[in-house]
């Protein structure tokens, strides 16, 4: 078990890797961390001082005056070695840095001389340092004009907005949860390495990236159809472009009944990827679910009887209700990290189709319980 601590745990990168050490509990320990603890010694030794691993992923990444910038980072990184000299501390430290460390622009150096501040302190206590460049990364609930491109125009795109392209340069891109691996893989080896090269998973121009997103909106958004998915990349850019969607407003999607003497007709679901479908009863009052996948693709069609479907965002308070009734056939998509949960609220017996885009494996099943 280590006890490892993120600064800007509520960052980007952060919430990715704090979910994903919430959901192995047997090897790690989350240590809470507040930015506010920055301008605090007392709590930021008291944080310090629990941790066998910090993460420091807090900076900043833009501002109108980069000067800002490089000094932000910079007096980040030394709030952070104060402590750890106050402290003592032996803890291994991961810093991430970027890939514009080369370029001539104050960001990227404020990113090398944080790093180089971090590994001296390390060389001069015998700690072990782990300074990691990074690539471009590219995830759900990134900041739009913020963080990245790709989060920029998923978040457009779906709001049926119409980006601009200034230079159509390529992108060497991660997906987030990609990076987490690669930093958990890292604090479990404890290897002193100061310079550490994250290698890119994917390249793709930023016209590209775009093009993919419109396709998102014309096929899923638009017309609820699971589109053709080659690779991991497409994959994980389809599930980056879910989570930008309003997804209050866009579920539940009622179906189109086909209806003559002999009953009714109704297609649930078109896709361009295969997959499991299931189909399930549910006796009244009863709650199936309340799990949640950070990979996975499904969709939930309630297709007789009344139903509340419930989503709830991990690490937030709010959910979203949607009520279903079979007299009105409709689906709801499940984002990944929204937990979720269907009940049937009428008198009757509830019917439900369920559609996965992978089939179940019990050794690898993506599937973490937590109450909506």
């Amino acid at each position: 078990m280590k006890f490892i601590g993120i600064t800007g745990e509520a960052g980007f990168v952060g919430n990715h890797l704090k979910m994903i050490i919430n959901t192995r509990p047997e090897d790690f320990t989350l240590v809470p961390f507040e930015r506010s603890f920055f301008e605090k010694d007392s709590k930021m030794d008291e944080f310090v001082n629990k941790c066998d691993a910090i993460v420091h992923l807090a900076g900043m990444n833009r501002h109108d005056n980069p000067q800002v910038i490089y000094d932000t980072n910079v007096n980040l990184a030394e709030s952070l070695i104060s402590s750890l000299k106050r402290t003592k501390s032996r803890a291994h430290v991961l810093f991430s840095s970027s890939s514009q460390e080369g370029r001539e622009n104050l960001y990227g150096s404020s990113k090398k001389k944080a790093r180089e501040l971090l590994n001296n302190w390390a060389e001069q206590v015998g700690a072990t340092f782990t300074g990691m460049i990074v690539p471009n990364v590219f995830g759900p609930f990134g900041k739009p004009f913020y963080n990245s491109v790709v989060a920029t125009f998923a978040h457009q795109v779906s709001k049926g907005e119409v980006p601009t392209i200034q230079i159509d340069g390529e992108l060497k891109l991660i997906y987030v949860l990609e990076l987490v691996q690669e930093i958990l893989d890292k604090i479990n080896d404890s290897i002193h390495e100061p310079e550490y090269v994250i290698s890119h998973t994917a390249v793709a121009k930023v016209s590209e990236v775009l093009n993919y997103f419109q396709s998102f909106k014309n096929t899923y958004q638009d017309l609820g159809v699971i589109p053709v998915i080659t690779n991991t990349f497409e994959l994980h850019l389809f599930n980056t472009y879910r989570c930008y969607m309003d997804i209050t407003s866009h579920f539940p999607v009622k179906f189109t009944q086909h209806t003559d003497p002999r009953g009714s007709f109704v297609e649930i679901i078109r896709l361009g990827v295969g997959g499991q479908v299931s189909f399930s009863t549910t006796v009244p009052g009863i709650i199936r679910g309340n799990h949640y996948h950070t990979r996975k693709i499904e969709r939930f069609a309630v297709i007789k009887g009344k139903a509340l479907i419930q989503l709830r965002k991990i690490g937030t308070n709010e959910i979203l209700d949607f009520y279903l009734d079979g007299d009105e056939p409709a689906y709801v998509d499940m984002p990944i990290w929204y937990t979720h949960n269907i009940k049937n609220i009428g008198d009757d017996v509830l019917y439900t189709n369920f559609w996965i885009n992978e089939p179940y494996d019990a050794a690898d099943a993506d599937t973490y319980f937590e109450e909506v």
